[in-house]
């Protein structure tokens, strides 16, 4: 079992910025993908931004260069970079691990942190 706990989100003015941060414990050691995704209100849970063992990231077409995803793998953390935030970033944003080692993959969630873009 993996056990994340995410940690940073809060209200922010549009174009500020904020860094949310991901604290993964367990078995680690089985997690082969990291990131985040968001859920607005009435809308779907998203993809945001992910990164694999070797460092290969994957963002949302609508982050794509003003996020940046990193890892720590000595303290077993992922964290999301938001700059120049949008009232459309409003969502809580999930933590997410994923171990490609059973079949289906086996996703592990946070319990999800708010972030409010308003002026």
């Amino acid at each position: 079992q993996v056990q994340l706990v995410e940690s940073g989100g809060g209200l922010v003015q549009p174009g500020g910025s904020l860094r949310l941060s991901c604290a993964a414990s367990g078995s680690i050691f089985i997690i082969s993908v990291m990131g985040w995704y968001r859920q607005a209100p009435g809308k779907q849970r998203e993809l945001v931004a992910t990164m694999t063992n070797t460092g290969t990231t994957n963002y949302a077409d609508s982050v794509k260069g003003r996020f940046t995803i990193s890892r720590d793998s000595v303290r077993n953390t992922v964290s999301l970079q938001m700059n120049s935030l949008k009232p459309e970033d409003t969502a809580v944003y999930y933590c997410n691990a994923v171990r490609t080692t059973t079949f289906p993959p086996t996703d592990y969630w946070g319990q999800g942190t708010q972030v409010t873009v308003s002026s």
